[in-house]
């Protein structure tokens, strides 16, 4: 909503820049796209190994 309200914002003060930003947000969106699914499988990776590192704690707090 507050991006909405600030293209609005915009959109009043300059609107040839707040038809272009309408423009390029998706094509920014698509290039930054693959950045942000190594991020997701980097952080699962991440969080794998802390598991694994943790595990034997786990095991033996529970015994």
């Amino acid at each position: 909503m507050a991006k909405f309200l600030l293209w609005c914002i915009l959109l009043v003060l300059c609107w040839p820049l707040a038809l272009l930003a309408l423009v390029i947000y998706p094509l920014v969106w698509l290039i930054l796209l693959p950045f942000r699914i190594i991020g997701i499988a980097v952080n699962g990776i991440l969080e794998l190994i802390a598991s694994i590192i943790r595990l034997p704690g786990r095991v033996l707090s529970r015994i």
